[in-house]
């Protein structure tokens, strides 16, 4: 059975074949030679794993899986949440900057990571998976590793940002993992009836 991954973002799709190895075929819009541009412009991750995911499974008649993950802080009322991906209008870099300049001063840095996906496996067949991790913004990018806002985000528990982790050590914890966990888990227990769709 394969899975198409609704993405470009080349850094969550190797998140999700190595946490997937061994379990199912994940296959990115690159394998297949597929190119697809959509606008993120629902109100919740939801919204937008849902409209990922049907429209990969549009254009390529393979289950798909659709993901959308925000950064919410507490200090600044949820922000930047749905909008994380294009907090600071720039990428990641401007992303953790604009999102560290908003914070100077404030004491409290409580933040989460969600995920959310969204598996199509046919146009009248979707389910949803969350997954979710507490933890704080640090006061300065600490870390080399991940992407996003990995350098500027502890764990709850930990003592270094996902960004200072190896992929083995944070794969083993994050919020993309627990989700993800959820779907596989799903597949597996529906895969006969799952199977007559996803070949």
């Amino acid at each position: 059975m394969r899975l198409l991954v609704a993405s470009k973002n080349q850094g969550k799709i190797r998140e999700i074949k190595r946490i997937s190895k061994d379990r199912i075929e994940i296959l990115s819009p690159i394998d297949i030679t597929l190119d697809v541009d959509i606008l993120e412009d629902g109100k919740t991750l939801r919204d937008n794993s849902l409209k990922k995911a049907l429209t990969y499974f549009r254009k390529a008649n393979i289950c798909t899986i659709g993901e959308d993950t925000g950064l919410f802080v507490k200090a600044l009322g949820g922000k930047p949440g749905v909008f994380s991906a294009r907090y600071g209008g720039g990428g990641d870099q401007s992303n953790r900057y604009k999102l560290l300049a908003e914070l100077k001063g404030k004491k409290n840095r409580e933040a989460y990571f969600e995920t959310i996906f969204a598996l199509v496996i046919n146009e009248r067949w979707v389910e949803f998976f969350e997954g979710k991790i507490n933890g704080k913004i640090t006061e300065e990018e600490i870390g080399d590793k991940g992407f996003g806002y990995d350098p500027v985000f502890l764990p709850l528990g930990h003592k270094r940002t996902f960004a200072e982790m190896s992929d083995a050590e944070k794969n083993n914890i994050s919020h993309r993992r627990i989700a993800l966990e959820k779907v596989l888990d799903f597949i597996e227990a529906e895969q006969k009836k799952i199977e007559i769709f996803c070949k």
